[in-house]
């Protein structure tokens, strides 16, 4: 049986206890519905509302480099610290704040496998005191461009064929059904579809019945059943770059393969722009 290829950036919740209070330690929850944090949440975890912590504002984009600085450092964060991330829905933003860490550079980011509802399925003990930090001048790096994909990168892979596109929505999104999920107001894009020449690969795939990631194997045999291959690129999109992260996240640290990028545009973006190719 294979292994994760990089098995370091998984924290198991047995260790989450352990060591969540270390000085050199931060966690964080970044839940969809962000009320969930004050309901209860790991004691000395800090709450990122995914609104207004990892967008910008009046822009549609990540947080600008600035921005992550003043976040992190708000937190007590330092380079060297070692964050771990978790959340509702299977980590859907959990996954998307370490894909903007990692953009930015953190060496030492993990995502708790299983997220917020393993840790409530254990019956571990939450907390609604909210915790408090001495502030630090964190420095992030400059944004690492072979992580993400913009709209015109997506146009010109379709040009050349030269990558394999996944769309990890459910079958009725990408189908042109629905422009959101169902539980999710139906909204975002002016058409409905895929991008042309996208396989559909549901995130929900890559988790199994507890939330935690399927083995590598699983993993690998899922994948490369739509033609990922870790010697041509592999571009990821959802709806606005959440569960995308999420397969991204599968695909670049548990089976390897170094040349995945998120489009984080998405189809909220695709969906609305002048000319582009879609397919129902």
């Amino acid at each position: 049986m294979a292994s994760y290829a990089h098995p370091e950036v998984l924290a198991e919740t047995d260790w989450l206890a352990a060591h969540a209070t270390d000085p050199n330690v931060r966690v964080f929850e970044v839940d969809v519905d962000t009320a969930e944090y004050a309901k209860g949440h790991v004691e000395g975890a800090v709450g990122l509302d995914w609104r207004a912590d990892l967008q910008q504002r009046p822009a549609r984009d990540i947080p600008s480099r600035q921005e992550l600085e003043a976040l992190l450092g708000r937190h007590g964060v330092k380079e060297d610290t070692t964050i771990l991330l978790y959340g509702d829905n299977n980590n859907w933003f959990a996954a998307f704040a370490f894909w903007v860490l990692k953009y930015y550079g953190h060496r030492d980011v993990r995502l708790v496998n299983g997220g917020r509802a393993k840790w409530v399925a254990e019956n571990r003990p939450v907390t609604t005191a909210v915790p408090s930090y001495p502030a630090t001048q964190y420095k992030a790096k400059d944004g690492d461009r072979s992580l993400r994909a913009l709209r015109d990168d997506v146009l010109k892979t379709l040009d050349k064929k030269s990558a394999t596109l996944i769309d990890v929505r459910s079958p009725k999104e990408y189908s042109g059904e629905l422009l959101a999920p169902e539980n999710l107001p139906q909204e975002g894009a002016q058409r409905g579809g895929h991008i042309a020449g996208a396989q559909n690969v549901p995130w929900a795939t890559a988790v199994a019945e507890d939330g935690r990631f399927k083995s590598a194997d699983e993993l690998k045999a899922i994948y490369e059943a739509k033609g990922v291959s870790p010697s041509k690129e592999t571009i990821a999109y959802c709806r606005i770059g959440e569960r995308s992260a999420h397969t991204w996240f599968a695909l670049k640290y548990l089976l390897g393969n170094d040349s995945v990028r998120n489009y984080d545009g998405s189809w909220t973006e695709w969906g609305s722009s002048i000319g582009v190719p879609v397919e129902r």
